[in-house]
């Protein structure tokens, strides 16, 4: 943009950093573009805690919600509405899914309804947003059980752009009253569940949570109808938890973002909610996840590894290589609103009756809904012992508190209602006077410009929630007070203590010692210590307004969607099981290795992910493959391997009634189940240092409860799957430094992380190592006759035994395409006793110069004969000791699969065990017995 102040370079980001930097400076361009035209003189009225309470007064120009809804029915966009001039090309389609729609609808006729527009924090942050054209998806808050009443409110809201969900009573009733405000909303404000008449509440939470999937399936279902390729779907809040789950079954190529506007609890709250771990299943399959603050997104994704066992990263939570972000985002408000309304006739008119009213007394502040979880009792009671403690104040201070009332029908809140107006009525008593009282209590609402007033002629606010989402009453407060620069004193248990701590008194609203304490500090503080406290506080909420909040969420949604296809570009395709059947039946020589744990293990289900330890300890094959293993066994055009880091009897115990190879301790064991166990390790292979890691191991498994270790002839692994999540990971980190510093600072070993377990094993020892010996084993038992032309290898294993799949790759691609790849080496001499040993230590696979370099092969008449015309040939110097292989692999029949791993070197991907036991099954069926 020449001749502009801002220097944009023109290269292209790489980094996720660099991109949302530069998305940044281009937002806050067009803003700085924009603003000029815009009005200056703006008098919405709104509720000042995001409620339902309808819109009054002249906008001056600015565009009121109304307008925005409405969207002038000439397609102008959102960016329309506040810019006339702006002529861009089309805009990106943001659907924000929410409970409620910001209008209500009151039928006035079978075919006719008045709506009524409802403020929210939603719209008001979608106000400023230029860059998308939104549209609203949600329920109308009516029951329209009829076919043409359906049809004329979707005609009418369509007019403010906004699609209703139509919910019936009973739906409405189980899941938002049931489900929502009875389950979930305490539970997140930790309140915990309810406890009176607990067998009524057992028997009736699986039919409220049985209506609260039904009617996220609802909601789903619109947004589908109405989703366009590219859109991108913002999921609101506690309500649509389900939402992302089923979105992602219908597209998951959909742009799908959740944000939650309540606090996320403890993971210890959380796991008290008999469906935790479907709920947060459903929410990771959001894209981008986001709270208000760290906290919430911190106990998320502990929840998420706790409950789930996910890996938690910086990032986000990780679930086989699909990764989650989860990212707080702090809402604003529209600061600018409250600036520009004080500038107004009828504001000025209220602060001046305010000042003539409050003449002579320093004014305090209380704005909150009449609900348990704001504190109002214990503010009430902070400010009683204040005034116990300041006899000199009671005639110069006065606390101004607005409850405004909510869910009036429900017994609690009536019971809260009668509490305050006790506890108001007994200190107005005590410290009140014919003329004055100390405390002003109103059940109200306030409308805007009365609210600004009395916002600007505050000397101090009052927030002292008990468990707060956000809190902007604070917000609004700093903004309104460019001239009195009162004190805001703030609870440290609402979000927005971590935004505005710099300027606020944090307190602990339990504490009614130290509330009252901060009352006096405030109210006697220097008038240089309040305007510093207040410029902290103005700055941030000024620049962190609602409509960079929406901006910079979705921001971050279209970024991490443009990280995931990098990130998929990486990930294997899933395995064409069909080519991979029709090759095999072409082939005439086929090898199967075949990993075992997570591979062909029978499945353990049982509820809870941890009930299940002694069973999954106990490796068994799935009962399934049992059938299809033993046709593919008895092939005679077949040689399966089952290699796996399990011990030998393990694999004994499972395998011994199939005609098979088994390798186990990563090949260093092998047997044909028709003979005896031989050894593939190389001589020089160095054990010594197996006692002193044992007793590390031993000491450490003491130290974890439900942690275990293995010793095994050639490795040792220590695991704590079972054990606490996070206690597993610190001991584990301990442990590494302690072997590091001590039992095998010099020894020639290699430790092996995996997602819950240590490994120590001996240098080189791997199943990519171990894969050329057992080969050359198998060449001499069995004397082929013809070279092996199709391997499948699959595995769930660690990475660092996937050198097994990069094993079989084909040649350097200089070579010509129709090539086979023959990798041919001597076979090694066993003993009587059926245990061979390799003459050479054990080496890993190869790079690709040095495969290519191995072809230079000679030819000898040793071996099993010329079948086919075909002969057995000897490799150079180079590899004349790497035990005995055949191979003659084309490309197109090599197929390697990790199992439910994202992050592989194999060429495929295989979902789950499932998967595995289908692909078996249709092997088996073409299988020829001997």
């Amino acid at each position: 943009m020449p001749g502009n102040r801002y220097s944009f370079n023109s290269s292209t980001p790489k980094t996720r950093l660099e991109r949302l930097l530069r998305e940044r400076e281009l937002r806050k361009f067009n803003q700085s573009f924009h603003l000029p035209n815009e009005a200056k003189d703006g008098n919405r009225e709104g509720d000042p805690f995001g409620n339902d309470s309808p819109n009054e007064g002249d906008n001056g120009g600015v565009p009121n919600e109304e307008e925005f809804l409405e969207g002038f029915t000439t397609g102008r966009t959102v960016g329309d509405a506040f810019e006339r001039q702006d002529a861009r090309p089309s805009k990106q389609r943001l659907l924000v899914v929410a409970n409620r729609l910001p209008v209500s609808a009151v039928r006035k006729g079978e075919d006719s309804w008045q709506l009524e527009i409802s403020v929210g924090g939603l719209v008001s942050a979608l106000l400023g947003v230029k860059e998308f054209e939104a549209r609203w998806i949600g329920w109308a808050g009516v029951n329209v059980p009829d076919e043409i009443g359906q049809k004329s409110l979707t005609k009418a809201l369509a007019e403010k752009r906004c699609i209703p969900v139509f919910l019936d009573e009973e739906i409405v009733h189980q899941y938002y009253n049931g489900y929502c405000n009875n389950m979930l909303w305490p539970l997140f404000h930790y309140l915990g569940l309810p406890q009176e008449d607990r067998l009524a509440t057992t028997r009736s939470f699986q039919s409220q949570f049985d209506a609260y999937k039904k009617a996220n399936q609802m909601f789903a279902d619109v947004v589908n109808e109405h989703y366009q390729n590219g859109d991108v779907v913002w999921c609101h809040d506690y309500h649509l938890m389900f939402l992302p789950k089923c979105l992602k079954e219908y597209n998951t190529e959909m742009k799908v973002g959740w944000f939650l506007h309540t606090p996320f609890p403890s993971s210890e709250i959380h796991r008290t909610l008999p469906s935790r771990s479907e709920l947060l299943r459903s929410v990771l399959a959001a894209d981008l996840v986001g709270f208000h603050t760290y906290d919430y997104a911190r106990h998320f994704v502990s929840a998420c590894t706790r409950i789930l066992g996910l890996e938690g990263t910086p990032e986000g939570v990780e679930d086989q290589g699909k990764l989650t972000r989860v990212a707080a985002f702090p809402i604003g408000i529209d600061s600018d609103r409250f600036v520009r309304a004080l500038e107004l006739p009828q504001v000025q008119n209220h602060i001046k009756e305010l000042k003539e009213r409050f003449a002579g007394r320093k004014v305090m502040l209380g704005v909150d809904r009449l609900d348990m979880i704001k504190g109002i009792p214990q503010k009430i009671l902070a400010f009683e012992k204040f005034l116990e403690e300041n006899p000199n104040w009671r005639d110069k201070v006065v606390l101004l508190q607005i409850a405004v009332p909510t869910r009036t029908d429900v017994p609690e809140y009536q019971k809260l209602t009668s509490q305050v107006h006790e506890i108001v009525g007994r200190i107005n008593g005590r410290f009140g006077t014919l003329t004055t009282v100390p405390i002003h209590h109103l059940d109200r609402s306030l409308d805007f410009h009365a609210l600004c007033a009395l916002y600007a002629v505050t000397d101090v606010a009052l927030v002292t929630s008990l468990r707060d989402g956000m809190n902007l009453v604070s917000y609004e407060f700093v903004a309104c007070q460019a001239s009195k620069k009162g004190v805001l004193i703030l609870s440290e248990f609402a979000g927005a203590a971590q935004s505005l701590g710099a300027g606020a008194i944090l307190v602990n609203p339990w504490n009614i010692t130290e509330v009252a304490a901060s009352i006096g500090y405030a109210l006697n503080m220097p008038a240089d210590e309040r305007e510093k406290r207040h410029w902290h506080n103005f700055m941030h909420v000024t620049t962190h307004t609602s409509q960079e909040w929406a901006m910079t969420f979705v921001s971050e949604l279209n970024d991490t969607i443009f990280e995931a296809q990098l990130r998929t570009r990486q990930v294997p395709p899933l395995l064409p099981t069909k080519d991979a059947i029709e090759r095999y039946l072409q082939s005439n020589n086929r090898l199967l290795i075949l990993g075992f744990n997570s591979t062909l293990t029978e499945s353990v289900d049982i509820p809870g992910r941890r009930g299940g330890q002694i069973k999954e300890m106990e490796l068994k094959l799935h009962p399934d493959l049992k059938e299809p293993l033993k046709k593919l066994c008895d092939d005679p055009k077949t040689t399966v391997i089952i290699l796996s880091g399990s011990d030998r009897g393990i694999l004994d115990d499972n395998f011994s009634e199939y005609n098979m190879w088994l390798a186990a301790e990563n090949g260093m064991f092998l047997r044909l189940t028709t003979g005896e166990w031989m050894t593939t390790m190389p001589d020089n292979l160095n054990m010594d240092w197996v006692d002193s890691v044992k007793h590390v191991f031993e000491y450490f498994t003491e130290r974890t409860p439900r942690s275990h270790f293995e010793l095994r002839e050639t490795s040792l692994v220590w695991n704590y799957k079972y054990a606490d999540i996070e206690f597993g990971r610190l001991q584990a980190r301990d442990m590494l430094q302690h072997l590091w510093t001590g039992p095998i600072s010099n020894a020639s070993v290699d430790v092996v992380q995996g997602g819950r377990s240590v490994e120590v094993r001996a240098v080189g020892v791997t199943k990519g190592a171990a894969i050329d010996r057992i080969l050359g084993e198998i060449v001499h038992n069995r004397g082929m006759k013809a070279p092996i032309d199709y391997v499948l290898c699959i595995g769930h294993f660690l990475g660092k035994d996937e050198d097994i799949y990069t094993f079989f790759e084909p040649e350097l691609p200089s070579e010509p395409a129709a090539a086979a790849r023959t990798k041919v080496v001597e076979p090694v001499k066993t003993s009587a006793t059926k245990v061979s040993t390799s003459k050479s230590g054990s080496k890993p696979s190869r790079s690709k110069k040095q495969q290519a370099s191995s072809t230079l092969e000679k030819t000898c008449n040793s071996g099993s004969g010329s079948g086919s015309g075909w002969r057995p040939t000897m490799r150079q110097k180079t590899s004349l000791h790497e035990g005995s292989s055949v191979l003659d692999l084309k490309g197109d029949n090599y197929f390697s699969c990790a199992v439910g791993r994202k992050r592989s070197k194999a060429r495929y991907l295989l979902g789950s065990l499932d998967d595995v036991v289908t692909l078996i099954k249709d092997l088996a069926e073409f299988s020829r017995p001997c």
